[in-house]
């Protein structure tokens, strides 16, 4: 009787296992902007809202909004000018741009849908202009490329998985399932981070800024790390090396040259 249970068990947690594969590769959509094959389960409407509704937490988890208007300011001309002079502008997102209040954090990131933000802790420390762009042309790339929208349809399926798995044996391999599942996220949370690079520099060059700067950006990175990280392999961010060598590739693809 036990085993007949077992069996049922391993049916049902088979069951919804493939039930969250076919769903997920029934999601499939090419981005217009990119030319890559995304598995995505949400609509460009959706990705508006959501990253409005997301946007007033996000910032209170920052400290809220800087109070320095002059350098909003800078931070809107600079979004905006790489945003009105790249691809980015045939997009349906609504790109907005935040100076958050955080002065110790490091830190820039986008919602999906177009809300951009950077804190004052790597605001402070950035030193020109162009630096600001490669900021804030990395974040826009991850907009344009949709990456919050992808990693969700991707977290949907570990979660389909994980359920199966829990349905189907014990909990010892549910927590293997659940290691391979972060791996997997992790590398696509790697290649997200490198293709924002490119996107990044590329919108750099559209707008007139030396992407070279986005290099400088990368050593005060690692320098407010305090040259301290995990191993690449385990962590969703590239090494700064990995990072550098990317970007000076992609600015040679580009074909950038300094002006006179």
């Amino acid at each position: 009787m036990r085993g007949g249970n077992f069996k049922i068990k391993l049916l049902i947690g088979g069951v919804i296992i493939l039930f969250s594969f076919l769903r997920y590769c029934s999601q499939t959509d090419t981005n217009e902007y990119t030319g890559k094959k995304q598995h995505i389960s949400l609509s460009t409407e959706d990705e508006i809202s959501l990253g409005l509704k997301s946007a007033p937490q996000m910032a209170q988890e920052y400290g809220g909004l800087h109070p320095d208007q002059e350098a909003q300011a800078l931070v809107d001309r600079v979004g905006s000018k790489l945003v009105n002079s790249s691809v980015a502008r045939q997009t349906p997102y609504h790109y907005e741009f935040h100076l958050l209040r955080d002065p110790q954090t490091v830190n820039a990131f986008a919602l999906p849908g177009g809300q951009v933000f950077i804190t004052a802790g790597l605001f402070s420390r950035l030193n020109t202009e162009d630096q600001l762009a490669g900021v804030l042309g990395h974040e826009i790339g991850h907009v344009v490329g949709r990456h919050s929208a992808e990693r969700i349809a991707k977290q949907n399926l570990t979660q389909g998985i994980l359920t199966g798995v829990l349905a189907g044996t014990d909990q010892g391999g549910a927590q293997m399932a659940a290691m391979v599942a972060n791996i997997v996220n992790m590398k696509y949370g790697r290649e997200d981070e490198l293709e924002s690079d490119q996107l990044g520099v590329k919108f750099m060059i559209d707008a007139g800024y030396n992407p070279y700067e986005f290099i400088e950006v990368m050593k005060i990175l690692e320098e407010a790390s305090g040259g301290q990280r995990v191993p690449e392999f385990s962590s969703t961010h590239p090494s700064s090396p990995h990072r550098i060598q990317e970007i000076t590739d992609a600015i040679n693809k580009y074909g950038y040259t300094p002006p006179q």
